[in-house]
């Protein structure tokens, strides 16, 4: 039983956050629950800044995670707009930005990631934004609806899930936008090229402009504005904002600081902690974007930066903390939104670890699913504008083995009796 007087503190104010404090009320966790946010606002879900509330379908309470006055309910003690900026594991404290001095009895790390800066000249100027914080929302929905009016130019440097979803949601505002991507296609890591190219053909439909193969290497502009951008073959592009998505890095520094064990870049950074998202520290744990953790089926650490990954990492690590058995095993998973094309994934299969790629479906239909195979076992697959199949999907994936591509690809053999037939 864990002690009623002990303190558990969650430095990390975002959704894995907040659901691993709900999570320690749930469970019966009677002790101090402290949770730690740089940002006043209260906790919030990422996902609709790139999609609904960018968008401006959703309004703004929509996003939190709970209601302000739950967490007095829940007796969580909120400390927001004060980033911790130290952590002394010997002494087991955390010290605020205001200096104010925390005990701990056990340590959750859920610091998620920052967005990664454009390191060329010009980023300086007021038209250059980042995408990660409900600030960072607020200030680009303006922006969207500005350039929509009066036929203003959005430049996205990156084709990732968000330089997409912006680009989807500048165009619904009016605004003419183009594309830079050193990659051949979209998405080009996470999909491969085959399927990549259906993104291109997306939003090259709905006026979006591609400039592959090549990096911005300057935003040009005057007094303070935004006016072109260059990339490195000497092409110049008509700019009046500038939005950088080109990845996030892990938030560590408490971690690297207090001597915790990371992994390295190359590898994809964060902190390293088990399947039990227990670090190096017996009483720190990690949950969340900045956590990479050992994953039992894929046999290696994988860090993941998705809302699944917080909404159900952030109650796993509560109940390590608590004592309890976790081995954190989900099948990684996110979803996107994108005009008239929603779509789920399910997996993972980075470049090199497939060897072929399967459509069940319609591709020009844009109803499909998608299939990443090695060697006849699924790694991932990603359902387009089809729904209730992610279940199956997934049991795919966790199975393990090989399966009849014929059957895979066929519309009219639902995936529960290709289970079926597996566990035949």
């Amino acid at each position: 039983m864990v002690d009623a007087h002990q303190t558990f503190i969650i430095v990390g104010a975002g959704l894995a956050g907040a659901k691993a404090a709900e999570t320690l009320r749930a469970e019966g966790f009677t002790g101090r629950v402290i949770l730690i946010g740089d940002e006043r606002e209260h906790p919030y879900e990422r996902p609709p800044l790139s999609k609904g509330y960018l968008v401006g379908k959703d309004d703004r309470d929509s996003v939190f995670v709970h209601e302000p006055s739950w967490y007095a309910g829940a007796e969580i003690e909120l400390h927001l707009g004060q980033p911790a900026v130290h952590l002394d594991r010997e002494a087991k404290t955390v010290r605020l930005g205001d200096g104010t001095l925390l005990h701990y009895d056990k340590l959750l790390l859920a610091t998620g990631a920052e967005p990664r800066r454009l390191d060329v000249p010009g980023t300086g100027l007021a038209g250059v934004h980042h995408l990660r914080r409900l600030a960072h929302a607020e200030r680009l929905r303006g922006v969207l609806a500005a350039l929509g009016r009066d036929n203003g130019h959005l430049l996205i440097a990156g084709a990732g899930w968000i330089g997409l979803e912006v680009a989807a949601a500048a165009r619904e505002y009016g605004a003419e936008v183009t594309v830079v991507e050193p990659e051949a296609t979209p998405l080009h890591a996470v999909l491969g090229p085959e399927v990549g190219r259906l993104f291109t053909d997306l939003h090259a439909a709905h006026g979006v402009r591609f400039h592959f193969g090549a990096r911005l290497t300057e935003i040009v502009g005057h007094d303070g504005m935004v006016l072109a951008a260059r990339t490195e073959d000497g092409e110049e592009h008509p700019a009046h904002a500038v939005l950088a998505a080109i990845g996030a890095a892990p938030r560590t520094a408490l971690a690297e600081t207090s001597g915790l064990a990371l992994v390295d870049r190359e590898h994809g950074g964060g902190i390293a902690v088990d399947e039990s998202l227990r670090t190096s520290d017996p009483d720190v744990f990690a949950a969340g974007d900045v956590a990479a953790a050992h994953h039992p089926w894929i046999g290696s650490r994988l860090r993941v930066e998705h809302w699944a990954n917080a909404l159900n990492g952030g109650p796993a690590a509560a109940r390590a903390m608590l004592g309890q058995e976790v081995s954190y095993d989900r099948v990684p998973y996110f979803f996107s939104d994108q005009y008239d094309v929603g779509l789920e994934y399910s997996g993972y299969a980075p470049a090199g670890s497939y060897d072929q790629v399967l459509i069940r479906g319609d591709v020009g239909k844009r109803e499909f699913i998608a299939f990443w195979l090695s060697e006849g076992r699924v790694l991932a697959g990603m359902n387009v504008n089809v729904w209730d199949v992610t279940e199956h999907i997934q049991a795919l994936i966790r199975s393990g083995r090989t399966v009849n591509a014929d059957q895979l690809t066929d519309p009219e053999v639902p995936l529960d009796s290709l289970l079926a037939a597996q566990g035949g």
